[in-house]
């Protein structure tokens, strides 16, 4: 499992204006946050940790951190 610091990275190449995310960054609440920046953190958490994980799962999610955890949660 790759760590916090690891998974935040990835989540900031999802957005345009990735300087400022980290751990407690509520992402859904990022001007950059679309349908399409939920597709593509379905899709690399999908590529990078094999985890599927579905739009509720993004909803339940408000940080960054809440997110691992449900990823982290999901993997064998």
């Amino acid at each position: 499992m790759k760590t916090l610091e690891d998974f935040i990275a990835l989540v900031a190449e999802q957005f345009d204006n990735a300087e400022n995310i980290e751990a407690s960054t509520e992402f859904r609440n990022l001007d950059e946050y679309s349908s399409l920046t939920a597709l593509s953190l379905i899709a690399m958490i999908d590529e990078e940790f094999e985890v599927t994980i579905k739009g509720d799962d993004l909803k339940k999610a408000a940080t960054v951190e809440e997110l691992y955890n449900v990823v982290k949660s999901r993997i064998q």
